[in-house]
């Protein structure tokens, strides 16, 4: 696998564009996704029982394959009832008609304010716009990932080459947003993270199993707040423009795909809204695989945790109650815990006893390697072989800051 400098647009047949339309003041706020070939799809879509109109349009279409996509920014279209279905289904209608293809192959995604009609007037003049704007290259990426973006504050994008089994080169390349309601659970066919990853290579087979592998190592071992939001929905494009035998069984692919998966779920952690450090969970000795992830999906998820990471405060009980959380089996006499941090490292608890105690050299040290702005806890259940990750950031008042006044 290479890593390479690229975006959306960096797969053979793949076109973007990104415009101003005015549904924000001045910033980007639409985007137009297209391949020059259908390509096969697999769709991962938010948990939350309150679902958008583009989300409910998109499940009930249940794509095989795309060709397009259509996105919006800085309006949610959610909660907005019969007004808002038909918003989207026009959004759908209006881009296949400017790109002279079948509306089947259209999807549709929104972010934004929740609860607010589309401003459809300005949405149809832009669709024109970026349909007429599609391209290639540097500019077309920078405009298509600046257009989805919401509170972000910067964009995310991520890109790899990878030689396959048969010596073809396929391209894998992705974009995201999300810095706030941030803490997918997405299900494929049943994650506000959107996220459109495109490739080259040739899939043959249904691939929706595989795309829900790379959703639970990735996407779906992130949080910001806790937050699952109503328009969470992650797409894989592949429409085979590269050549070559099928990918399907070739672990390199899927090596490359899961690279950019995990780059962009880790670009949204790092942004999200008034972090001020990453956090970085690490799982060892679990039972299994599932139960390792979820140990440290509870920990990342905990507000009572990531309020002392960014207080640089090693209450190192709030972990553990986490932990205690979890569907992970464990034997707290068993279990060992380490916070490491720019080189430096410091054991809280181990073999049932704290080994931290008020006033101590460790205690002083816990600090020191909280005070950084990447922290890992490092956590060995002792309990089996399998580990399991998870990122997310703190909580600082700046977070409180912007959600407090977000529609305002």
């Amino acid at each position: 696998m290479e890593v390479i400098e690229g975006g959306i647009t960096s797969p053979k047949g793949f076109k973007a564009a990104g415009v101003h339309s005015g549904i924000k003041k001045e910033k980007l706020d639409l985007a137009v996704l297209c391949s020059e070939v259908p390509a096969k799809c697999a769709i991962a879509y938010t948990q939350n029982k309150v679902r958008a109109a583009p989300i409910e349009l998109m499940m009930k279409k249940d794509p095989k394959a795309l060709q397009a996509l259509i996105i919006n920014s800085g309006n949610a279209n959610a909660i907005t009832g019969a007004q808002g279905m038909y918003d989207a289904q026009q959004m759908v209608l209006l881009t296949a008609q400017a790109l002279g293809i079948k509306d089947s192959l259209v999807g549709v995604a929104s972010t934004g304010v929740i609860s607010r009609f589309l401003p459809m007037n300005k949405i149809s003049v832009g669709i024109t716009k970026a349909v007429h704007d599609l391209g290639k290259g540097p500019e077309s990426d920078d405009t298509t990932a600046r257009a989805i973006l919401t509170t972000d504050t910067v964009k995310k994008e991520a890109a790899c080459k990878v030689t396959l089994k048969d010596g073809t080169e396929v391209t894998i390349a992705g974009i995201t947003k999300g810095s706030g309601m941030i803490s997918p659970a997405m299900k494929v066919l049943h994650a506000t993270t959107l996220t459109f990853m495109v490739t080259d290579a040739n899939l043959n087979k249904n691939f929706n199993r595989r795309w829900q592998d790379m959703m639970d190592v990735s996407f779906n071992v992130i949080s910001v707040d806790g937050d699952q939001s109503t328009n969470d929905i992650s797409v894989l494009m592949a429409n085979g423009m590269a050549g070559g035998k099928p990918a399907d069984d070739d672990p390199a692919f899927w090596d490359g795909v899961r690279y950019v998966a995990q780059q962009l779920a880790k670009k949204i952690v790092i942004d999200g809204e008034g972090a001020t450090k990453l956090i970085e969970v690490m799982v060892r000795g679990a039972k299994n695989p599932v139960q390792a992830r979820s140990a440290a999906r509870a920990i990342i998820a905990s507000s009572l945790v990531k309020t002392a990471i960014f207080g640089a405060d090693p209450n190192f009980g709030r972990i553990l109650a986490a932990l205690g959380n979890s569907d992970a089996e464990f034997n707290l006499e068993k279990v060992k815990l380490t916070l490491r941090s720019n080189g430096d490292s410091v054991t809280l608890f181990e073999d049932g006893a704290p080994i931290m105690v008020a006033g101590s050299e460790v205690e002083a040290a816990a600090h020191r390697v909280l005070a950084h702005n990447k922290v890992v806890i490092d956590l060995d259940l002792n309990n089996g072989y399998s580990s399991g990750e998870a990122w997310g950031c703190d909580l600082s008042y700046d977070y409180v800051k912007i959600n407090a006044m977000y529609t305002t």
